[in-house]
């Protein structure tokens, strides 16, 4: 019973119930008026045939008189299924016809009938007492004073106005039990559901961020509730995840500089010699200052990723930024070696926040120029802005060492870098931004070989896909 109380205050089933109660008044109303039509249309037809009698019959009377009217009302009489014929006399006494008795008053008025009046038939036995009968009639006088009535019986429009009730009430109740089995189970499919739904959300709230709501695949209203609160777990795993890297990784990653600058305060304290004490303590400067630019790259992407900096969206130029952080790396890329060459496409603009392209843009220079340097391939570092008709590209490609497929998904993490000495300065946390980015952008990363074809030097292009701009 418990079950049918959760069913019935299910929104799907008391819906449903709202729906069969009105198909159940429309259909109800539907019954009624098609049988009063019905009635309507055969009293109608009834009035005509009776009409057309009468109209016979004062004919024969006015042709051959009283004698030819008596013969023509006695030949009718005597057909099968004849309407009433009856001949009363001016006080309304029956004189003839095939009418045992009507219901006092019926004779003494004239033209039609204003309701329907009870007679007596006669039978093979005689007058029939135990069974009543409804007619309607039209009643004239002739000019000697005698009273004509040609009636029609209602038995025949009321069992068919019975028929076509009774047919449209059964057809109603069948329809109203398939309405109450298809309530029933659509009532227990939505509780299913939301069972379903209900045990993932215990487990997702038990700690299990991987589980997900069942998504049907019929796209109605539960599948894109469904699908939407996938997407915000989805998005709360990742951002949990890289919390717990965060917390995995600072220690390794910020216990080394934090005991080489604790080190380096130790020389300085323990170095009589002025210049000595003066290199350690710019060694110290050094490390804080790396200190400080790993936890602005942390503050910067969680900034990102949290979405605060969405308000301050604008249409910007991003042919005017390319062009501008390859002109301000150049010098760096030229004293590394490299030839910094940038082939921008005019004109081209996004929906975007010009200060956090210009850092993912120049995180991805400074990474290009750091790997590529000293490689055994061509000491080049190339931009390449381009637009389709379906999304805006911007490559940074290099002819460096590249990064294995396998490892690309890895490198977009936090703190993770492919050289685990930290042999070159670098926090693990460039790419990470860029493609928080991206996110926050609505567009995404792609990384490929720049030289697939190398062997040593395949280098590595890392394209940033923004969505078009709507018009």
């Amino acid at each position: 019973m418990s079950r049918f109380r959760v069913l019935f205050k299910s929104t799907a089933v008391r819906l449903s119930a709202l729906y069969i109660l009105l198909f159940a008044l429309c259909a109800a109303t539907l019954v009624f008026y098609v049988t009063a039509m019905s009635e309507r249309l055969l009293t109608g037809q009834i009035r005509d045939a009776v009409q057309q009698e009468v109209s016979q019959v004062k004919r024969a009377y006015d042709v051959g008189g009283l004698n030819l009217l008596l013969r023509t009302m006695e030949r009718r009489a005597r057909q099968p299924g004849a309407n009433l014929y009856v001949i009363a006399s001016p006080t309304g006494d029956i004189l003839a016809g095939n009418v045992a008795s009507v219901q006092p008053g019926v004779l003494g008025q004239a033209g039609w009938t204003e309701l329907p009046f009870v007679y007596e038939r006669y039978t093979d036995s005689g007058v029939d007492p135990e069974r009543t009968h409804l007619a309607i009639a039209n009643i004239f006088l002739l000019d000697n004073g005698l009273r004509i009535l040609i009636g029609r019986d209602l038995g025949e429009p009321e069992r068919f106005r019975l028929l076509v009730r009774q047919a449209l009430m059964l057809a109603l109740a069948i329809m109203g039990l398939g309405a109450l089995v298809i309530w029933f189970g659509i009532g227990r499919n939505a509780l299913k559901r939301i069972d379903r739904m209900t045990d993932a959300s215990r487990k997702i709230m038990a700690g299990d961020l991987s589980q997900r709501l069942p998504v049907g695949g019929s796209g109605d209203e539960f599948d894109r509730m469904s699908t939407s609160l996938n997407a915000m777990l989805g998005r709360i795993e990742k951002l949990n995840e890289g919390l717990r890297q965060v917390s995995d990784n600072i220690a390794h990653d910020l216990k080394t500089p934090l005991t080489r600058l604790r080190n380096k305060a130790a020389d300085a304290l323990d170095n009589a010699d002025g210049e000595g004490r003066r290199v350690a303590l710019e060694g110290i400067i050094g490390e804080s200052d790396q200190l400080i630019r790993t936890f602005n790259a942390l503050l910067m992407i969680s900034r990102v990723e949290a979405g605060s900096v969405a308000a301050e969206m604008t249409g910007v130029d991003l042919s005017s930024i390319v062009a501008d952080t390859a002109e301000l790396y150049e010098p760096v890329a030229e004293e590394a070696g490299l030839a910094l060459t940038a082939e921008i496409e005019a004109d081209v603009e996004v929906q975007g926040n010009r200060e956090l392209i210009g850092q993912a843009i120049f995180n991805l220079i400074d990474n290009a120029v750091k790997y590529a340097s000293g490689c055994p391939g061509k000491q080049a570092v190339t931009l390449r802005l381009s637009r389709t008709p379906d999304a805006v590209n911007l490559a940074v490609a290099d002819h460096g060492p590249g990064i294995p497929a396998h490892q690309r998904t890895e490198v977009l993490k936090r703190f993770f870098r492919l050289d685990e000495s930290r042999s070159k300065p670098g926090t693990g946390l460039g790419l990470s931004l860029v493609e928080a980015v991206m996110e926050l952008h609505g567009g995404h990363l792609e990384l490929s070989d720049t030289d697939p074809a190398s062997p040593d030097a395949r280098g590595l292009t890392v394209t940033m896909i923004f969505p078009t701009q709507k018009q």
